[in-house]
């Protein structure tokens, strides 16, 4: 008899906007402590809490099982009947990088302690079964992205009156400090964008109005506005006076901004948005697609 754990974990960067973690690696020990049961029946989450290269030598001798993370985020990863599947499991996940993270030579994997749970095992043939998804907490995602000097800006560009998406448009983020490109995206068909930079786009090499948030806990990044492109036409432009408003001040590595524009002449038009997390729910309970969930 073997076992066979399937699952997704992917992490939120605003309350609309999820990503997967995509190319990462899941590790399965045996723990070892002792647990209460009606804990272990909950889950007890760490909520990713960053381990030590000792603490990782310490435990390799549990590892059960790893497998990498496709680039939706899901995994698969199996092992033989050796344990009692009544045994607690501890998960960890490992990243060498984040999405949009400009690569830089090879990069250290990073090792994270993220649950200790019981899986609810469903017997297959010739096998045992189990699900298991996460998603990482906004707060604690953009702590992590900071680690990796990477940001992501999301929202939608919006008709400043009917608040309607409107897609599709090139979106343009600027460093208010120093009118330096961050960098740009495009918008889908419902107005939704998702914009990426790195640290050594704040400020090139020098780490300039990078500042420490002690309340916060990690570093912010720069103040920002942007411009917005029909192809190559300008059709929409932020004065840099936007970047002193209190949400676009330092702003921190996950960000959501809406945009809200009037377009010349002739309105694009603007696309039905369906509810991701009602989409994410249902897919969790069927076969995964993705059609409708701002998965970005």
């Amino acid at each position: 008899m073997s076992y066979l754990l399937i699952g997704n974990i992917s992490a939120l960067i605003s309350e609309e906007c999820i990503e997967p973690l995509a190319n990462a690696r899941i590790r399965i020990y045996l723990p070892v402590a002792e647990y209460n049961s009606e804990d272990l029946a909950r889950g007890i989450f760490k909520d990713l809490r960053q381990l030590s290269e000792r603490d990782v030598q310490a435990k390799a001798e549990r590892l059960l099982a790893e497998s990498k993370l496709d680039e939706r985020g899901n995994f698969s990863l199996g092992w033989e009947d050796l344990h009692l599947f009544t045994e607690p499991l501890e998960m960890d996940i490992c990243l060498n990088s984040v999405p949009g993270k400009q690569s830089s030579g090879q990069q250290d994997w990073i090792q994270y302690n993220l649950s200790t749970f019981v899986p609810h095992w469903k017997r297959s043939k010739e096998k045992y079964l189990a699900a298991f998804a996460y998603v990482v907490p906004s707060d604690m995602w953009s702590r992590i992205r900071e680690d990796f000097g990477a940001w992501v800006i999301t929202g939608m560009v919006k008709h400043n009156e009917t608040y309607q998406g409107l897609g599709t448009y090139r979106v343009e983020a600027y460093n208010a400090h120093n009118d330096k490109l961050l960098g740009w995206c495009l918008s889908n068909e419902c107005g939704r964008y998702k914009l990426n930079f790195s640290r050594k786009d704040i400020s090139g090499s020098r780490l300039l109005y990078i500042i420490k948030d002690d309340k916060a806990g990690y570093n912010q990044g720069p103040d920002v506005y942007f411009k917005v492109y029909d192809q190559n036409q300008l059709v929409w432009s932020e004065s840099k006076d936007m970047a002193l408003q209190p949400e676009r001040q330092h702003i921190p590595p996950c960000t959501k901004l809406n945009l809200f524009i009037k377009p010349p002449g002739g309105e694009k038009k603007a696309a039905r948005l369906t509810g991701w997390f009602n989409d994410f729910i249902s897919n969790t309970k069927t076969k995964s697609h993705y059609k409708d969930l701002y998965v970005m």
